[in-house]
């Protein structure tokens, strides 16, 4: 089976392929989830993602009420109304979820994330990667005469951005936490 005969939906069990049958388009969704924080709930959510071919663009996970035993996974995912209607309703479904929140249409949200940066280079690739990182308020956190790491703090759409202007420069590793993400006012 080659790559086209996938993209046109040919023998794949992937819920993206539901995309050419229905002629829907293909959204990217921030999920806030509240679940029991016990062993096993973060592989049973990961469970069924994988077990039903979802996508998981980023995935950050941590305790957020320490009394309750609580913790909070903020799934971006990406896929058509439909398969993000049934990826709500599945998640809404497991035994350790106490709810489900679409902060991408529940009103405007707030998204960060942090990447760590290492650019290699000297002399004028060196200046220009500083240059670079002063426009978009990235933060020397380590430096040596070969190479420099940056931390850098925004919108996914930021981090993408800086990435692109320092890899000519001479990137040549990257770290990111994945998106954190919280709805504006009350």
């Amino acid at each position: 089976m080659n790559a086209l005969n996938l993209k046109k939906g040919a023998s794949s069990k992937s819920a993206y392929n539901l995309q050419n049958l229905a002629g829907d388009h293909i959204e990217t969704h921030t999920l806030a989830v509240m679940v029991d924080n016990e062993a096993g709930v973060l592989a049973r959510v990961i469970g069924l993602f994988a077990g039903r071919g979802y996508n998981i663009e980023s995935l950050t996970v941590a305790e957020v009420d320490h009394e309750g035993r609580r913790s909070r996974i903020t799934v971006v995912t990406t896929g058509t109304p439909a398969v993000i209607e049934q990826i709500k309703a599945q998640l809404g479904r497991l035994v350790p979820v106490y709810n489900v929140h679409d902060l991408t249409i529940e009103g405007p949200a707030v998204e960060r994330e942090l990447a760590l940066i290492k650019v290699a280079g000297a002399g004028e690739k060196r200046v220009e990667a500083m240059r670079i990182a002063d426009v978009f308020r990235a933060h020397v956190v380590d430096s040596t005469l070969e190479s420099f790491v940056f931390e850098i703090t925004g919108a996914p759409s930021k981090i993408d951005a800086f990435t692109e202007l320092v890899r000519p420069l001479g990137m040549i590793e990257i770290a990111r936490t994945g998106v954190a993400a919280i709805t504006r006012g009350m």
